[in-house]
């Protein structure tokens, strides 16, 4: 699907005489050569809007570059996307904050109508999924990783999203000061996409093009590891979330071996009376005990997610929502 130039003016107008607050954030890490037409183009496309570049330890003239193109110029020493993610979100004020990475390979002709898409629809998060406009532009790697990651999340959370790990959002002032920020790399983006989708929030969905990297600036994502900590990260808030759903798959596991190698032995008991398999006896009764006490710890976490759900909701729901009082 792609946008006409009449959509995106008008969203153009739009955005530029709302009154809204508007933040651009960009973390950037070694990308000198991509830079200065990030800026360049979002300031074409959201001229009120403030852009802030948040360097994160880079060895080359990203922060120069950045700063002569009218970018704010702020820093993060604790390295990886994550921790840059995390200060941004604390440190800046605005209504509504667009999230793009530095490298030049999203649209910034789509980010008014994303933002006139969140305030007209009242979402909290609208996400850009990436269509690529060149072969190289979108490795088959990452491509086939983020289709079994986004199938995932979905399994688990919904199916309300297409591009868990696009790098490129806007958000609501609502979801960034409720968002916990705890991840420290890529797999942060994942953590959006489970934020909103475990809190019920509004989100929406824009297609963008997605290019290839210009020449002389290289993709800091590696394939394998960093998709096995996003993948990690996904278990990990699957079990934080949904305990019952983790536990209760280990105690059914559990509890299918225990029958296996348990039933032969009882009716061997009930036959003759005796117990010829003692070991397989004890293993099963053992496996047996520990499927119960898988189902009992998840009956119990799971009342404890549901606190820590009503608890993030209710801090959700403390911050106005955009529009309020406009």
């Amino acid at each position: 699907m792609m946008l006409t130039t009449l959509s995106v003016r008008n969203a153009a107008q739009l955005s530029s005489s709302t009154g809204f607050a508007v933040a651009v954030l960009i973390p950037c890490y070694n990308e000198e050569a991509a830079i200065r037409k990030v800026v360049e183009d979002f300031r074409t496309r959201l001229p009120d809007a403030a852009i802030l570049v948040y360097d994160n330890n880079s060895t080359d003239r990203t922060r120069q570059v950045a700063s002569a193109a009218g970018a704010q110029v702020r820093s993060e020493r604790l390295q990886g996307k994550g921790h840059v993610i995390r200060r941004m979100f604390a440190d800046v004020e605005a209504d509504i904050y667009v999230l793009v990475d530095g490298d030049d390979t999203y649209d910034a002709a789509v980010a008014p109508l994303m933002v006139r898409q969140l305030i007209e629809n009242r979402l909290d998060m609208v996400t850009a999924v990436r269509e690529p406009t060149q072969q190289q532009a979108y490795r088959l790697g990452h491509r086939l990783g983020n289709r079994l990651l986004t199938s995932l999340v979905c399994g688990a959370f919904g199916n309300r999203v297409g591009d868990v790990l696009s790098g490129y959002r806007v958000f609501s002032r609502r979801f960034v000061k409720s968002f916990p920020a705890l991840a420290c790399g890529f797999e942060t983006e994942t953590e959006f996409t489970i934020h909103a989708l475990e809190l019920n929030m509004p989100v929406g969905e824009v297609p963008t093009a997605y290019c290839g990297r210009i020449a002389g600036s290289r993709s800091k994502l590696n394939t394998i590891s960093d998709g096995l900590r996003i993948l990690r990260t996904i278990m990990m808030l699957v079990k934080q979330e949904h305990p019952l759903q983790s536990f209760g798959i280990s105690g059914i596991v559990l509890l299918s071996t225990c029958l296996i190698l348990g039933l032969p032995v009882v009716l061997e008991f009930h036959r003759t009376g005796l117990v010829p398999r003692l070991p397989t006896a004890l293993l099963a009764t053992a496996l047996g005990l520990a499927s119960s006490l898988s189902f009992v710890c998840g009956l119990v976490l799971e009342q404890v997610a549901r606190g820590r759900k009503e608890l993030k909701r209710l801090a959700y729901l403390a911050i106005p929502a955009t529009g309020n009082g406009r």
